[in-house]
This record gives structure tokens, sequence and C-alpha cells, in this order.
């Protein structure tokens, strides 16, 4: 398992650290916390985001607590590619949203020896594995699979409950459109 407090592990290049969990679970804010102490060790950091996700920023990458991090938004995984020479570590969020390449994107930096860290949903509201998702827990060195808290029971939570009637798989959203529920409270919004 990945210990940033190990040394030789901070030193360690090349690798692939995927983020994943429903809505409301902290990947963001996990993200951050890696970047932020990426930046303090001095390494050289570029953060994208996909062109879609406008909820908060354009610019920034910002969690639900409203922590931020200036970002890049690019249309097309192969962007990354093209925006990040010259980096030591990479952090893409809201994964899902990206094309099914960006899993060959992050392979294709990993390779070159760059720390790439990935966060985002694994699951849709349907519990249906999302965009590149699967493609990239795969290929990670290290998955970290994070919870919300039920809003039904206060158990752990694995599931985005969508609120509003909207079949679509991508559509943005907060509390007001979605909520985190484990298995048992899912299913019984389910009946």
């Amino acid at each position: 398992m990945y210990n940033e407090n190990n040394p030789n592990e901070t030193q360690r290049k090349g690798r692939i650290e995927v983020i994943c969990g429903s809505m409301f679970s902290g990947k963001t804010e996990e993200l951050l916390r890696r970047l932020r102490r990426a930046k303090i060790a001095r390494q050289k950091v570029e953060i994208f985001k996909p062109l879609i996700d406008v909820r908060y920023s354009q610019e920034e990458v910002v969690s639900h607590d409203k922590n931020s991090i200036p970002s890049t938004p690019v249309e097309h995984s192969s962007n990354i590619l093209l925006l990040s020479s010259e980096v030591e570590v990479v952090g893409i969020d809201e994964a899902q949203f990206f094309d099914e390449g960006l899993a060959d994107v992050c392979q294709q930096l990993a390779d070159q020896g760059v720390r790439v860290i990935v966060a985002g949903l694994d699951m849709d509201f349907k519990r249906v594995p999302f965009g590149p998702m699967p493609g990239l827990c795969a290929i990670a060195d290290e998955v970290t699979k994070v919870h919300a808290i039920c809003v039904g029971c206060g158990s752990l939570a694995s599931y985005s409950h969508r609120l509003v009637a909207n079949d679509k798989q991508v559509m943005l959203g907060e509390m007001q459109e979605y909520q985190p529920l484990c298995r048992i409270c899912y299913m019984k919004m389910q009946l």
C-alpha cells in the first residue's frame, strides 16, 4: 500500500493512483490533499479537469467543501499529454467525464516517470461503472475507494442516488440532485 509518509514512496516515479467512490465521499478533497503535498515537496504539478465541469469554477478544481486549486480544463484526454511536459505530478479530477482514451494517457505519463493521481466516480446513479474509471482502476498502482455517509441511515455510502427525474448518465449536480446512500437505503429507493 502507498504510504506518502515513507520517503522512498514520495521519491518513486511513474505510478497511477486512482481515488474513486460515490458523490460526496471526499474524492476531490483527497486529490487536492495529495497535490498540495506534492507542491510542498517542490514537485512540478499540473492539474486537469474536463471542460464540461463548470459547477463551481471554469478554471479551478473545487471540492464540495469549496477548497480549490487552479487547473486546466481540457476537452479531450489527449490534451493532457500535450500540456504536461516537464511535469512530475499530474492530477486529474472528474475522470468519469473524460473519453475512454484517458487510461492510455495515464499509462503513457506513468511510463514516462510521472506520478498520475486521478479522482472520479466509479459508478453512475444506476450503479453502472462510469466512463474510463474501470480501465483506470485496472491499470492503477493503487486504488483508494472513499465512502460518503448514507443520508438514510448513517452507514458508509457507496452509491450516488439521483433525486431528480433525468435518465442521462452525465448530469452535473450537487445535494439538490444527488444524495449518497448505502446499499440497503439505495435498494429501498428503487422500490
